[in-house]
């Protein structure tokens, strides 16, 4: 008999394998302590699950009598009434008027891909109604985030008597302030952190406001928007606006635009957003979607999609018309119902795409240095702020994205423009809110503009409260840093050997997917595996073979690993014995599916024999 997990004597985990510092100066540690192991042998016995799989739902927080819904996420039990969303009422009853009355409706999006899944859904749901809504996403470089007072002026101009803004809206007071005196209902649908001023507006409906008590803060824009859809559909069922030529639209059959925004903007994968994106995928799998089958074929997507997919794939496609192209190709593209040019706007975001990248790379490169430099020997700093006349307003928030993985800090990148204004963005490690300072800061006069989340932001100053923001950040989030940052831990799931790793045991612990920022993938040990094999591939990538004890191979990759740590460790250790970290995926080339490890850490191990905890 099992005891009950409450009576077992919480302790930290052991380093397991022993490795109390990697060859990345990594404490590894099982993921799971006495209560959380204790957890998972019951859920073995309970649901007749395999005992890894099992490890890996515990070590989520899975509750024994959660598993089964866990594993099927569904919509219909996740999502609450619309209506506890602060405002949606209001905000519903004005589209379903719009709807009703024939209006003409302006959508307002963000440039990256939420905006851009959030603009689409609305439009396909307000055309859907007979209605033909104006779409407008801003020039990234020439009007910024968010609603424009020369943009809200030219949407009334058009006759639009109803605005909607998607994925931003929560923070522009004048904008929107300006489309009310133009005679516009104004209705936000935002995710953003908000600050006490809220604009003056029909409907505010955003689940991170201060007075909201939804729950439903993790949602990405798209998410909101598909809830918000639900709440519209209802009122105008209630309207009898329905009917044998007017059908109800199918709103779950637009969950290929959800999954894609949730995925992209770093949504948490917790709650409803699991449900959101694990059936989403399933759509996409179909291919019956014009825009987005045209997106997989351009990214040489041939299996089906993965969450990871969506986010290292066909989001940064979707982002690179934003990012140095046309800010609406995403948009059009999703819209777009001739395959014909459906393929023509992919092929031109996927050559965007690939500009993106090589200007994202000498960027980079700049940023890197200029880190190096500020950090010195002595590896201080809490935050990295990066700024350079030259670089692309369309790039900075990837650059600031590699920053932070290398340095394993906060960072900035800020493109400084020729008018001694500078453009930037900001990514946070887990446990720093980096949103909470760039508000303050704005409060405090040192930005000119900023908001965002914990996780990322967006800042505008002058370029000469460079310095000053500097040192606001340093003093506002050093200690938060050096708290989250004191132990460098790498949390393993389970231990197994070459001759597990099939593409089985890659479907096994898929079932607890789909994987991303709040739900991490399982991370397995191959214990003491010899190196056999290591050799450069691709952009800085690094293709590897390990052999087991029993002569077993498995083939693994480490992505982006070639120069950094992890790489040199790799290319010292060629032939040698390592304990190495990682996640299963499934390549699939020409029709065969083959299981590769991808490596994010190794050690070297004890003399002793390795045991596996």
């Amino acid at each position: 008999m099992t005891p009950p997990a409450t009576a077992l004597p919480v302790e930290a985990p052991q380093a397991f394998l022993g490795v109390a510092r990697s060859l990345t100066d990594k404490l590894w540690r099982d993921r799971l302590d006495a209560r959380g192991a204790a957890k998972a042998l019951a859920i073995v016995q309970r649901h007749q699950l395999p005992e890894l799989l099992a490890r890996v739902l515990s070590g989520r927080g899975v509750d024994i009598d959660e598993v089964p819904d866990f594993l099927d996420p569904t919509i219909r039990k996740l999502l609450p009434d619309p209506f506890t969303v602060t405002q949606m009422e209001a905000a519903s009853k004005r589209i379903a008027d719009a709807a009703v009355k024939g209006e003409k409706v302006a959508i307002f999006g963000d440039y990256d891909v939420d905006g851009a899944t959030s603009a689409a859904l609305l439009t396909w749901h307000l055309r859907h109604c007979g209605l033909d809504p104006l779409i407008h996403i801003p020039d990234r470089i020439f009007e910024g985030y968010g609603p424009n007072v020369e943009a809200v002026r030219g949407l009334a101009a058009k006759g639009a008597t109803l605005l909607v803004t998607v994925d931003c809206g929560t923070t522009s007071i004048e904008p929107l302030a300006e489309a009310k005196r133009l005679g516009m209902s104004v209705v936000v649908i935002d995710h953003h952190q908000t600050g006490t001023e809220l604009p003056e507006v029909d409907a505010l409906v955003n689940p991170n406001r201060l007075d909201d008590l939804s729950g439903l803060g993790h949602l990405a824009a798209v998410g909101l928007v598909l809830v918000t859809l639900v709440a519209v559909n209802r009122e105008l069922r209630q309207r009898g606006f329905w009917n044998a030529e007017m059908p109800e639209p199918d709103l779950l059959g637009m969950l290929h635009h959800v999954a894609l925004g949730t995925v992209a903007d770093v949504a948490p994968l917790i709650g409803l957003n699991r449900a959101f994106v694990a059936k989403g995928l399933i759509a996409m799998r179909r291919r019956d979607h014009v825009g987005h089958t045209a997106l997989m074929d351009v990214a040489r997507l041939n299996g089906p999609p993965e969450a990871w997919h969506l986010g290292f794939m066909l989001g940064p496609r979707i982002n690179a018309g934003g990012r140095i192209g046309r800010a609406d190709l995403g948009v059009r593209l999703l819209l777009e119902a001739d395959s014909v040019e459906a393929a023509r706007i992919a092929a031109e975001l996927d050559r965007l795409n690939s500009e993106r990248r090589v200007i994202e790379q000498a960027a980079e490169a700049q940023a890197e240095a200029e880190a190096l430099a500020s950090i010195g020997l002595e590896d201080k700093l809490g935050v990295i702020v990066t700024a350079s006349e030259g670089w692309h307003p369309g790039v900075v928030g990837l650059v600031a994205s590699r920053l932070k993985e290398k340095f394993s800090r906060p960072a900035f990148a800020i493109a400084l423009e020729p008018g001694g204004i500078g453009t930037g963005s900001g990514r946070s490690i887990a446990g720093v809110d980096i949103g909470k300072a760039v508000r303050q800061a704005v409060a405090d006069g040192i930005l000119l503009k900023g908001g965002g989340h914990a996780m990322a932001a967006g800042v505008t100053l002058r370029k000469e409260k460079l310095a000053e923001f500097r040192a606001y950040l340093e003093n506002a989030l050093a200690q938060d840093v050096a708290e989250v940052r004191h132990v460098n831990e790498l949390y393993i799931d389970g231990a197994v050997s070459a001759r597990a790793v099939t593409t089985e045991l890659a479907a096994t612990l898929n079932r607890a997917g789909p994987f991303g920022s709040g739900n991490p993938e399982a991370v397995l040990a191959l214990p003491a595996h010899q190196l056999v094999y290591a050799d450069e591939v691709g952009q800085a990538h690094l293709r590897l073979r390990f052999k087991s004890g029993d002569g077993a191979i498995v083939n693994g990759i480490a992505f982006r690993s070639v120069g950094q740590k992890l790489g040199n460790a790799l290319v010292a250790n060629r032939g040698q014995q390592l304990h190495v970290a990682g996640s299963l995926s499934v390549d699939r080339y020409q029709g065969a599916e083959r299981v590769q490890f991808r490596v994010i850490d190794v050690a070297l191990p004890d003399q002793g024999p390795a045991v596996i905890r």
